[in-house]
């Protein structure tokens, strides 16, 4: 789309908004149920798009992104009374006799960018709330996924409602496009450079965002971890989309003396998951285009790989490896890898291994394996992320009443359950006061009875008998 036309398009969307066209509640629930309808209706086509784009199998494909869909939908479904009900708060006696309430209101037109490792989920997992919530909405698919971008786009516009809800397709130059129009809300899902730009340019509007980035989500395996189920759980969490996974754990810290262990288990257990040639296994993906292949194969230099490390540019395979003898300095250890290389490091003890999490910029997640309470109660108290797995990886996505969100360098704001409807609404304050009585005292002129009598109000907590006695002179 042209400049101009997407300047139409936000205008055209912005005036259905204004004459109401997404508030209505019933209206909200038709159109997550067609969402919801097109999961299951169109679940083969969009299965294709994946497999094209990142080689994910169907039930993959299922289970990582259009089940997780239907999931929230139906979570959506059941809970949204409860959670756009106006909230009563209390009222205190200065502001009697009234009453004081939180109105959840939509906040209008609402620009989603997505991202391409979960092309679908990304994508839609965002416009769930933002429908919930009584927007309209533009969705920007990622180019670099291009056969789900052209699903999205195809698909979309059959269910849901073409007045309320557009899907734009295009590179940069339509994005930076769509950057420069005015919206109430962008929810950016990506990589932390772009992030900057996307901040940049809402500033210019003083438009709220949120921001989905990444970051190197660490993986703490203590010395009294059971290595065999943490090796189970790294691996599931590591290589799930050919480790193309913003939460994936980044890399472990290991205790010395189980550092030998673990890595055997590890090798082991790629092999029970993905068989001898993982190449050939249908629940191994694929990386999304040869720049990224590129980009993966020079950082795996920065380690030893313990098991084979396998690739073919042509079909931008690389194989499921772990590293180890890696440099905290190296390249491997700067930037977020995003790909199925997994380095594990050896600490002393586990105070070395959160001072190294400390020291580091603020990660999307956090893992930690320990059977010790204490060493749990401490990674709670002294490191920071977005959200924190004990005993797992990844899985605290799959529960639609916790917050997903980042913290610094990882991103900003939160969203799923009804995090997400908090996302896209305003909680305004209402304030309704009664016509009578309208005591003369908070007026001026202000005599010196009116000036005790408020200060006596604001200061205490008196009950309304209170101010009755006090008034009567009865103390």
């Amino acid at each position: 789309m042209s400049p101009d036309e997407i300047a139409g398009l936000v205008t055209r969307l912005r005036d259905q908004y204004n004459a109401g066209l997404s508030r209505p509640i019933k209206w909200r629930r038709r159109q997550l149920r067609a969402l919801r309808q097109m999961f299951v209706e169109r679940e083969t086509a969009i299965a294709e798009a994946l497999a094209a784009d990142l080689g994910k199998s169907p039930l993959e494909s299922y289970l990582s992104e259009t089940g997780l869909l239907i999931s929230e939908v139906d979570h959506t479904l059941r809970n949204l009374t409860r959670w756009i009900r106006p909230e009563s708060v209390s009222t205190p006696l200065a502001l009697q006799p009234g009453r004081s309430r939180v109105v959840r209101s939509p906040l209008g037109v609402a620009l989603i960018v997505s991202t391409w490792n979960y092309p679908v989920l990304l994508a839609l997992s965002p416009l769930i709330p933002c429908i919930a919530a009584g927007n309209c909405a533009i969705l920007k698919p990622s180019e670099v996924a291009p056969a789900t971008s052209a699903v999205l786009a195809r698909l979309l516009p059959d269910y849901l409602d073409p007045d309320c809800f557009a899907v734009v397709e295009g590179g940069v130059d339509v994005s930076t496009s769509l950057l420069e129009q005015r919206f109430d809300k962008i929810f950016y899902t990506g990589s932390t450079r772009v992030g900057r730009i996307v901040m940049e340019a809402a500033a210019k509007h003083l438009t709220p965002v949120t921001l989905e980035l990444g970051g190197k989500s660490p993986c703490l395996v203590g010395k009294h971890a059971n290595l065999k189920v943490a090796a189970r759980r790294i691996v599931a969490g590591k290589y799930l989309n050919a480790g193309q996974t913003c939460v994936a754990p980044d890399y472990v810290l290991v205790h010395r003396e189980r550092e030998p262990q673990l890595l055997e288990l590890l090798v082991r257990t790629i092999n029970d998951f993905y068989g001898e040639d993982p190449k050939q296994s249908g629940d191994f993906g694929r990386i999304i285009n040869t720049d990224h292949f590129d980009r993966l194969m020079e950082l795996a230099k920065s380690g030893r790989p313990v098991n084979d490390l396998c690739s073919d540019r042509e079909e931008r395979y690389i194989s499921p490896t772990v590293l180890t003898e890696v440099s905290p300095e190296s390249p491997l250890m700067q930037e977020e890898i995003f790909g199925p290389l997994l380095p594990v490091l050896a600490v002393d003890d586990m105070q070395e291994a959160i001072s190294f999490v400390q020291a580091r910029e603020r990660p999307l997640s956090m893992y930690v394996f320990t059977k010790e309470r204490d060493l749990i109660d401490q990674v709670i108290a002294e490191t920071h992320s977005g959200g924190l797995c004990i005993n797992d990886t990844v899985m605290h996505l799959a529960n639609h009443d916790l917050p997903f969100g980042g913290i610094g360098q990882s991103g900003m704001g939160q969203y799923h359950g009804r995090w997400g409807i908090e996302a896209f609404s305003q909680s305004r304050a209402v304030y309704e006061h009664r016509l009578r009585p309208d005591p003369p005292m908070r007026y001026p002129p202000f005599d010196e009875k009116s000036e005790e009598v408020t200060r006596w109000i604001m200061s205490g907590r008196p009950t309304l008998w209170q101010l009755i006695r006090r008034r009567l002179g009865l103390g």
